[in-house]
C-alpha cells in the first residue's frame, strides 16, 4: 500500500500542495484529475523524489519514503513514467529500456534481461525497433517505450503522468488496456494522472480530484462519474437545472 498523509510541497517559496491525504491499495488503479495547473504532476514529483515534501509523510509498504532522493525512491519500488516521456531520443529503443533498470544492471544482468523479455512480450510493437533510435518512433510507440522503461525495475507501484497526451483516441485505449494488463498481471499499483477525464475513469478504481493543490473530491469510479460538480467541470456536461 501507498498512503500519502498530509503532505504539502512548496516549489521555492510558493506552497503548491496543500495538506494531500489519499491512498493506494495493492491490485489499485488511481486516478487523479484536475485541471492544467491543479498540482498534479507537481504531487508526482514529489511522490517520485524530485520534490521533498515541506510537511507529512510518504509511506511504501510500511516505509518512510519521503525525503528520499529520486534513485532511492525507486529502489523501493515506485517508478515514474513522466509528462511527454522523456525517452531518450539519440538512444536505442533497447537502451532507453535498460535505464529502466541501469542501479541494478551490472550486478543483476540476468534479471535486466529477463525483464527485457517481460517488457517486450507486453509491448511487442517494440521488438522490432530495438535497434533503434527511440525519437524515430510514433508517439504511442514512445509512450509504451516510456511505460516499459518504468517497469523495467520491477516496481511494486508505477506513476503515469499524462500518457495520453497527444496521442489518438486508439492508441489512448491500447494505453489503458495495457495499465489493466500492468494491474491483474503484474500486480502492480497504478497511480494515473490525467486531464483527459473520460480516460481515467475507464480503469480506476479509486479517482481524487485536485484542484489548487487540494483534494477537493474523492470517491469511486462510479461516484466519481455521476458526481455533480465532477460532471460540469471536467466532463463537459452540464448537469440538470443548470
Amino acid at each position: 500500500m501507498l498512503k500519502v498523509d498530509g503532505v504539502s510541497t512548496h516549489i521555492g517559496k510558493i506552497k503548491i500542495l496543500h495538506e494531500i491525504y489519499f491512498q493506494v491499495e495493492k491490485g489499485q488503479i488511481v486516478s487523479i484529475i484536475g485541471a492544467n495547473g491543479a498540482g498534479k504532476s507537481t504531487l508526482l514529483n514529489t511522490l517520485a523524489g524530485l520534490y521533498r515534501p515541506t510537511s507529512g509523510t510518504i509511506t511504501l509498504e510500511n516505509e518512510v519514503i519521503s525525503g528520499y532522493p529520486a534513485n532511492k525512491v525507486v529502489e523501493k519500488g515506485l517508478s515514474l513514467v513522466p509528462e511527454g516521456r522523456q525517452i531518450f531520443t539519440n538512444l536505442t529503443v533497447k537502451e532507453n529500456l535498460l535505464l529502466g533498470i541501469f542501479s541494478k544492471y551490472y550486478k543483476e544482468k540476468k534479471l535486466a534481461e529477463e525483464n527485457l523479455t517481460k517488457i517486450l512480450d507486453m509491448f511487442p510493437g517494440l521488438k522490432k525497433h530495438l535497434k533503434n533510435l527511440g525519437g524515430n518512433l510514433s508517439g504511442g510507440e514512445q509512450q509504451m517505450l516510456a511505460i516499459g522503461r518504468g517497469l523495467m525495475s520491477n516496481p511494486k507501484i508505477i506513476l503515469l503522468d499524462e500518457p495520453s497526451m497527444g496521442l489518438a483516441p486508439k492508441i489512448v485505449n491500447e494505453i489503458l488496456d495495457t495499465l489493466m494488463i500492468i494491474k491483474e498481471d503484474l500486480g502492480t499499483m497504478v497511480i494515473l494522472v490525467e486531464q483527459n477525464v473520460k480516460a481515467a475513469l475507464k480503469v480506476c478504481d479509486q479517482a481524487y480530484v485536485i484542484d489548487q493543490g487540494r483534494m477537493i473530491i474523492n470517491g469511486t469510479r462510479d461516484e466519481i462519474s455521476s458526481n455533480p460538480q465532477v460532471i460540469s467541470a471536467y466532463l463537459g456536461i452540464k448537469s440538470a437545472g443548470a
